[in-house]
């Protein structure tokens, strides 16, 4: 399976723009800027669409995991930060933290942070980041 995403930029870095689109179209030409990227303009970035994939793929890696084990979640909230820093003369993404709610029927607390940590550890976007990756796993 492939996905694709595409992203054009125009003019320099502080006072240009560009857009990003996703192959499926639920993006399609959404602006970004220096400003949404550094300066908390209102628009996306690209740690925001990172944060979104992490958030998304851990709640599916969780889902799987728990129902492997015979668990079915009412519902799995994850919000992931994503942490960019300048580092070694550039910016680097350096860490991922997942904060995570979950109604999960019939779980105890050891059983759902066991297999919370095998789904951060599993999850395909956990795996292609090179940074520190944290978790805080709250069961509702």
């Amino acid at each position: 399976m492939k996905q694709k995403a595409s992203a054009q930029w125009n003019g320099s870095l502080k006072e240009g723009n560009g857009t990003i689109s996703t192959g499926s179209g639920a993006l399609v030409d959404k602006p970004y800027s220096f400003k949404t990227r550094f300066e908390g303009e209102q628009g996306t970035n690209p740690e925001e669409l990172i944060g979104a994939a992490h958030a998304g793929c851990f709640s599916m890696a969780f889902s799987m995991i728990l129902g492997l084990a015979g668990f079915t979640p009412e519902k799995i909230a994850t919000t992931a930060t994503i942490t960019l820093e300048q580092k070694d003369g550039g910016f680097a993404i350096t860490a991922s933290h997942l904060d995570v709610t979950a109604t999960i029927p019939g779980i105890d607390e050891a059983i759902f942070q066991e297999l919370a940590g095998k789904a951060k550890a599993g999850c395909p976007v956990s795996k292609v980041l090179n940074a520190e990756i944290t978790m805080e796993a709250k069961l509702a």
